[in-house]
């Protein structure tokens, strides 16, 4: 039987506050294990939740970029369930009255098509747990970290509108690239700034009654979502036509072994007794706060490729390209400030710098290598001084060391020959050397003309101007 895959996605942002949802803790990553806690994110007797109003700004943010309706009023509840790395025994999260509803997101694959956001919601984060296998221990060991515990969180919850394993990824990088142009999440998926759970089920071809769903929890990749979706629904599917019923599950992927496997049933709402925060009031927000955070939205990703489109007469392929990262469209323009080229500098970006970075957009705000420098070595190709195969290592050799064009072309004696006198002595001594080339040149050849400017590069370290040596090979075999 033909099935149809439905997809809904669970996606958790961590948010760039400096301090944590309840308390005063730092949020910075990468501290000494429970370092960045106190009574409050501890869930230690007595303390009381005081909000950060910053995740309130962030969470209004992103609904607006994602078309959402902003609730004027919502409500915090505590969810509870009990695991070591949630001190209080509940999370605080929004159940009934999230701050942001209805909501859209465009994407590009095979097409365009919209997505629906059911939910944008803010909880804290839990702590986490470490596992140390056995070595001279007897038994496995397992730490508790809560320096993670508390810290802010959007969860957004797509609608089930995605078929396919490259839907969903596309869906995914497009959250990802709002959420990092709007400056409310760094989009880190290695660190765990940015996760994902796949909720996946089946159907036949044709039904319109959804199948039952499992969910994938912790997914902090795009390949490992779609390659967790992609075997998930073979699972399901071969499940099914062995006669056996699917079971409403919470699963786990397994990167090592590229499979999915069971972690626990997986709960209903109920099974959480969702009640509301008694410590907390509700979230109001005002009207004229939300105006003023529209007002202040920086220009996000699509429209950003129209203007490159339209302002720079970039191709749609390079402007996807070059807006599908900020830094790297901050890049773009700084370089094209500097020199006015955008179809050069966009060429050497997307050829030269996302090799030299790795397409790592985390990378671009630590190099060496500045816009400026772009502009001036493109220049020099421009005024002659140097051809393109040198700026390519001149530019490489700047990110590897800070230093100025110029100085690299003066250490590595990269400067360009284009004395006549100097590449007229080069050009005869070729042409003496290939007699027989030169014959066959002279009965019609004209391809040869190509081996002659090659000898020439060869002999001069490809530092010659090749336009000129071309003019004056053609005149001196003339």
């Amino acid at each position: 039987m033909n099935y149809e895959t439905i997809i809904g996605l669970e996606v958790h942002a961590q948010l760039l506050t400096q301090s944590k949802l309840f308390c005063s803790c730092s949020t910075e990553f990468g501290k000494v294990p429970n370092q960045n806690t106190c009574p409050v994110c501890l869930g230690l007797p007595g303390v009381l939740p005081v909000m950060n109003q910053r995740v309130a700004e962030f969470a209004v943010r992103a609904g607006l970029a994602t078309q959402c309706t902003i609730s004027p009023k919502s409500v915090f509840a505590r969810k509870n369930y009990f695991y070591p790395d949630l001190p209080k025994g509940y999370q605080i999260s929004q159940y009934e009255l999230p701050i942001c509803t209805h909501g859209q997101l465009l994407i590009e694959n095979e097409g365009s098509k919209k997505i629906g956001i059911t939910r944008i919601h803010i909880e804290e984060d839990a702590g986490k747990l470490l596992h140390e296998h056995p070595d001279h221990r007897s038994v496995e060991s397992t730490w508790v970290d809560l320096n993670r515990a508390g810290v802010p969180l959007l969860e957004i919850v797509s609608e089930p509108d995605m078929r396919s394993p490259q839907e969903a990824v596309a869906y995914l990088k497009k959250l990802r690239m709002i959420l990092v142009y709007l400056g409310v999440c760094d989009g880190n998926m290695e660190e765990g700034s940015l996760r994902c759970d796949a909720n996946v089920s089946i159907r036949p071809q044709g039904e319109t009654k959804f199948g039952t769903r499992t969910e994938t929890k912790n997914l902090n990749s795009f390949r490992h979502i779609e390659k967790a979706i992609l075997y998930e629904t073979k699972r399901q599917s071969d499940v099914l036509a062995e006669g056996g019923r699917i079971i409403q599950e919470t699963r786990l992927w397994d990167p090592d072994q590229e499979k999915t496997y069971s972690m626990r049933s997986k709960e209903e709402a109920h099974d959480y007794r969702y009640f509301p925060d008694p410590d907390l009031l509700p979230l109001l927000i005002e009207n004229d706060w939300i105006e003023k955070i529209r007002r202040s939205l920086p220009e996000l990703p699509d429209a950003k490729k129209e203007r490159f489109i339209k302002d720079f007469q970039l191709p749609a392929s390079e402007a996807d390209i070059l807006s599908s990262m900020k830094r790297l469209a901050d890049f773009f323009e700084k370089a094209v400030s500097s020199y006015p080229q955008p179809r050069k500098i966009s060429a050497w970006i997307i050829n030269e710098y996302m090799r030299l970075i790795k397409a790592d957009e985390t990378k671009i705000s630590s190099s060496l290598l500045k816009p400026e420098h772009v502009g001036i070595t493109l220049k020099l190709v421009e005024e002659g001084k140097i051809n393109g195969s040198m700026a390519k290592t001149v530019l490489a050799k700047v990110y590897e060391t800070g230093e100025s064009p110029q100085k690299i072309i003066e250490q590595e004696g990269l400067s360009q020959v284009s004395d006549e006198g100097a590449l007229e002595t080069l050009i005869d001594k070729v042409i003496a050397e290939n007699p027989k080339e030169v014959e066959r040149y002279k009965a019609g050849n004209d391809k040869l003309l190509a081996f002659f400017v090659g000898q020439v590069m060869k002999q001069t370290g490809g530092r010659a101007h090749p336009g000129k040596v071309n003019e004056l090979v053609r005149k001196k075999l003339s």
